[in-house]
């Protein structure tokens, strides 16, 4: 046997087979295909009388290896080994503890009996990849719970506590403990009669009409997994085999489509930006943050900080706002225990860690200060040679800017290898995006200790070099440009925001701008005017909205009009502004399809995220797509635009940029990178492979 992979054990008349593949006992080829061959040996033993399944380590298991999602059809499949547990003539015990996921649920399911400790969670999240329990997780668990159970379970890919899962039939008892003697427990019980066990498969499912019409209704709009799923479960009814020939043909359906494809995509994204070159780097020691700015994002990161339990100084320098600033982060934090996120008795001990001040003599002995005031470059520096005076050597010093040169706010200071930027996004502490950007002198354990600190803030860092707007602000100016040209050549901004939604997106760009305010981007239009190209187009829509003081829901027109449920309609006013517009620039209005919209939409992402990754801004693609995942709204399911790129095939994206560029030649470029694709035939998924040395 495998010792890699499992442990097996015979303790008195009790067959015990313990995965043993760390750190999350991942249920793939090699581990499934041990345990049906252990399986088989301990059915073939006489001494043994009962078997008992149970993980080693903090799990039972996370479930199904997702790189091994393309050996689904490796045998033994999943579903051949969980046969072959259902039908085993010795029965089998699922000593479950910590998490049993997706096929590790699925496993437990075919078991004769499942026990748990106190604190096991279960869950078949594979909706969450654009997938269906594809190992009879749809045919089982409803003849455990029922239809109505199952359907919420599976279709929304939650995770179910110890509690209720006793409370559904998933477990039969919970118990304090270590798995393997609960599970030991529960084999002897169950031999002696005090434990009752059943072959699920043989339990009948009751058709439940209603609860699958309420769940088809439910999830009617968004991905197509859970629909798929509510069609596996109402076979259910079925005989166990055709219940299990649909699932299985279900699954194999959703494993070919696109939506798999990005939502796995998303998955590796998520867990790829943190392999970085300065990570081997020593870290900096932080237990006193110290926030300079009482504004929305100072509020809003001195919460992100009280709520992963570290003290925080907050300096507000106007004296008559810093108790503002203080009941706006009380405030936060009383939400926070309204969402169950933080206890009474550590929403209590957040408040007590939060001090609030003028003084920014206040900040001393902090180990990290974020500045998170006004975005100009004058009134930053020189709070950056306030603070370099005042705060004690060793002291990391962060701007939060969203566009301006962390060089240049260095320089200010007699050390610039303790500044660095960490850009929050609003709200910042619920935004889960951190772009973590390197100056030229930012010193490796300052990047190295960002990163660790953003897993403590339960924060996803990007690394980004210096530039205007760095990742993620940088490619949004340009593909915000290509919606003002669609605005000027004819589409409507209602259109534009109803052809993006419908792509996936949860507001549309002009309906963003209004909620983040048509102010702010104006300011960022004025810092620029002076160096904007005279070939470039320039629309004048969103400056002529502002000067009649509409500035979006904070003014309660925009774009849009708002009421007081912010519900938007058009704003005629804003309507005419745009025809005014296009008559001044001898624009005659074209129409466009919805499909065409999102096309140049992504198509102006794909292109300036190309720039971006060439200008070394970016390490790599999947960083681009993290970034646009997690901080821009870009819809999870699609994957992100260089997964797009990849989709659609450097050919495709050239024939679009250059097709466009007869329209307006100097917006439209093929970016070198992308020629050199397609010479050499590289794809993005490829230029995610690099290593780092001493990394």
């Amino acid at each position: 046997m495998n010792e890699d992979i499992v442990n097996v054990e015979i303790a008195d008349n009790i067959g015990l087979i313990c995965l043993n593949k760390p750190p999350v006992n991942a249920l793939g080829v090699a581990l499934r295909s041990e345990i049906h061959r252990v399986l088989h040996v301990l059915l073939g033993d006489d001494s043994v009388e009962a078997i008992v399944l149970y993980g080693g380590g903090k799990y039972f298991s996370a479930g199904a290896d997702i790189k091994d999602f393309g050996l689904a059809d490796q045998q033994p499949t999943l579903p051949e080994l969980l046969k072959a547990i259902n039908n085993s003539p010795k029965p089998v015990v699922a000593a479950l503890h910590g998490i049993a996921f997706g096929g590790a649920l699925e496993l437990a399911l075919a078991a004769q009996v499942r026990v748990g400790s106190n604190g096991l969670q279960i869950a078949l999240p594979e909706v969450t990849l654009g997938l269906l329990p594809g190992a009879g997780g749809t045919q089982r668990l409803p003849r455990l719970t029922g239809i109505q159970a199952a359907l919420d379970i599976i279709c929304t890919g939650r995770r179910v506590n110890a509690d209720e899962a006793l409370k559904l039939g998933i477990v039969s008892r919970l118990e304090e403990g270590a798995a393997r003697d609960i599970g030991i427990g529960a084999a002897n019980d169950l031999l002696s009669g005090g434990l009752k066990g059943t072959v699920t498969d043989d339990l009948p499912v009751k058709p439940d009409a209603k609860a699958i019409a309420d769940a088809r209704q439910r999830f009617a709009k968004g991905l197509t997994a859970p629909r798929i799923a509510i069609d596996s479960i109402e076979a259910a009814s079925a005989p166990i085999d055709a219940g299990l020939a649909k699932e299985r043909a279900l699954f194999m359906q959703l494993m070919d489509g696109e939506e798999r494809a990005g939502l796995v995509h998303a998955f590796f994204a998520e867990r790829a930006t943190s392999r970085i070159p300065e990570q081997a780097a020593a870290t900096r020691n932080i237990d006193n943050v110290g926030i300079v700015g009482g504004g929305t994002m100072g509020v809003g990161i001195a919460t992100a900080f009280l709520l992963s339990g570290f003290p925080v100084s907050l300096i507000e320098l106007q004296a008559e706002r810093v108790q503002q600033a203080k009941s706006a982060i009380a405030k936060n934090l009383d939400g926070a225990l309204k969402r169950g996120k933080l206890t009474e008795e550590n929403h209590r001990i957040a408040l007590s860690r939060l001090n609030c001040s003028a003084e920014l003599s206040d900040l001393s002995e902090a180990d990290l200060v974020v500045e998170a005031i006004f975005e100009d470059l004058d009134v930053k520096t020189a709070l950056f040679q306030d603070l370099d005076k005042i705060c004690k050597q060793g002291a990391i010093l962060a701007t939060n800017t969203s566009y301006l040169d962390v060089n240049e706010i260095a320089a200010a200071t007699s050390r610039p290898g303790d500044v660095i930027g960490l850009h929050f996004f609003s709200p910042a502490h619920i935004m889960r995006l951190l772009e973590v950007v390197v100056a030229t002198n930012t010193a490796p354990e300052l990047v190295s200790t960002a990163f660790e600190l953003a897993r403590k803030l339960r924060k996803l860092p990007v690394r980004a070099e210096v530039c205007d707007g760095f990742i993620g602000n940088r490619i949004l100016a340009q593909y915000r440009k290509c919606c003002e040209y669609l605005l000027l050549d004819g589409a409507s901004f209602e259109q534009i925001d109803t052809a993006l939604e419908n792509f996936g997106f949860a507001m549309g760009p002009f309906a963003v701008s209004d909620l983040a305010g048509l102010d702010i981007s104006r300011a960022t239009r004025q810092r620029k005017a002076a160096t904007r190209p005279a070939q470039e187009r320039y629309s004048h829509i969103a400056d002529q909205i502002c000067e009649e003081g509409w500035f979006g829901r904070k003014t309660k027109r925009g774009y849009y009009l708002y009421d007081e449920k912010m519900t938007r309609t058009v704003n005629p006013g804003a309507v005419a502004i745009v025809t005014a517009e296009r008559e001044s620039q001898g624009i005659t209005p074209a129409s466009f399809t919805d499909d065409e919209i999102v096309e140049r939409f992504i198509t102006a992402m794909i292109m300036e995220s190309v720039n971006v990754l060439e200008d070394g801004v970016a390490l790599r693609p999947v960083d681009i797509d993290a970034v646009k995942l997690f901080g821009y709204g870009f819809p999870r399911h699609r994957g992100g635009p260089m997964h797009i790129a990849d989709q659609h095939g450097v050919e495709e994206i050239i024939k679009r940029i250059k097709t466009y560029a007869q329209e307006d030649s100097w917006y439209w470029q093929v970016p070198p990178l992308l020629q050199q694709m397609q010479s050499s035939g590289k794809t993005f998924s490829e230029l995610n492979d690099i290593s780092f040395d001493g990394a």
